[in-house]
């Protein structure tokens, strides 16, 4: 098969992985505005539509896997294709961890009106807006905005510790409510998680673009 084959799977690969970017961005989206809310129902909604979101990885992973047996394609092309092939791995997790919030949710019902909802609130638009900058970055093939993303990391953390000495304090005063606090410390790891992933997202893009390999430089 020629190069120009190649170029024109790549192309579609390419609209894969977009197609898929914007399901598990719209699924954050949706998944954080259900938890601001505690809307049980729509929590119910978001566990019953992953399937959509494997299905996609798993065609993704097989086209990439296809493309790389087929043309055993070298320089931009392979980093292209491995690319592809491991952004999907973590939409495909953050979408898991969408699941896990919407457990989360469910498991607080009403409860959720407690004070560390506040921060975990800011928490989680910095995540979006994380996750909207990691794809717009792959979208426009743009390693700049890439690294950018780790620095909102780094303020989605800070923001996070906080959270977590305030899950901390409603629990000692609360011990007859140790339940919610528990699912509170589990939903700021839930979305702590899904940080790391989009994180991982736009390491991969800077690898993708320029050939640097970031992803394990920034660990903390």
């Amino acid at each position: 098969m020629d190069n120009g084959q190649l170029i024109k799977e790549m192309n579609n690969l390419n609209q894969l992985v977009l197609d898929m970017g914007d399901r598990v961005e719209n699924t954050i989206h949706v998944t954080f505005s259900t938890l601001m809310k505690g809307d049980i129902d729509n929590a119910d909604k978001i566990i019953k539509d992953d399937y959509l979101i494997d299905r996609q990885a798993l065609k993704i992973s097989e086209e990439c896997l296809k493309l790389l047996a087929l043309y055993q394609p070298v320089a931009s092309d392979l980093r292209f294709i491995t690319t592809a092939l491991s952004i999907v791995t973590d939409l495909e997790r953050i979408g898991d961890l969408a699941v896990d919030v919407a457990n989360r949710i469910k498991e607080l019902g009403n409860g959720s009106n407690i004070e560390p909802i506040d921060d975990l609130a800011k928490i989680v638009v910095i995540v979006e807006r994380m996750m909207r900058q990691s794809l717009s970055s792959y979208v426009r093939r743009d390693a700049s905005q890439s690294k950018e993303v780790i620095t909102l990391k780094m303020e989605a953390i800070k923001l996070l510790d906080i959270v977590n000495e305030e899950i901390l304090a409603f629990a000692k005063q609360n011990t007859n409510n140790i339940k919610n606090s528990i699912s509170f410390a589990l939903l700021g790891y839930h979305v702590e998680r899904i940080a790391c992933h989009v994180t991982n997202i736009a390491e991969d893009v800077v690898y993708m673009v320029d050939a640097e390999l970031i992803k394990y430089q920034n660990k903390n």
